[in-house]
């Protein structure tokens, strides 16, 4: 038996430790949208979608690059999320295009602590 036949997940967050909490808020925030859910003094958390949120938390270090995660955001249009972030003069990591490997429309965007986000869509949903 698994433990979530019993105890249902409810929900997702994810955290990340980060070394400029100002910085990735301000990112999350104010350049991506996201709503702060929780301020915690040292862990600030936002929400991307009902159940699912990023939290990162005041460390004197990130994730080394040679170890660092990809944080993908599920987004319907790609395209448009891609012009805002342009119009904003943020730098991307490449245009929107299509990875034929995973069947996904993205594009690519670092953060201030250099991790990868990724705007993605899957041309075939994941399952609700």
């Amino acid at each position: 038996m698994a433990l979530t036949d019993d105890f249902p997940c409810t929900g997702l967050v994810m955290f990340l430790p980060t070394d400029n909490l100002d910085a990735v808020s301000n990112f999350y925030e104010t350049l991506l949208g996201l709503p702060l859910v929780r301020d915690q003094g040292l862990c600030r958390i936002f929400q991307t979608a009902p159940g699912a949120y990023i939290g990162f938390c005041n460390r004197e270090y990130t994730i080394p690059t040679d170890y660092r995660v990809v944080i993908t955001l599920l987004i319907d249009d790609v395209d448009g999320a891609y012009k805002v972030l342009k119009s904003q003069g943020i730098e991307t990591e490449n245009s929107p295009e299509l990875s034929e490997q995973f069947n996904v429309y993205q594009f690519f965007v670092r953060d201030p602590n250099g991790y990868l986000v990724e705007v993605q869509r899957f041309n075939e949903p994941l399952p609700s």
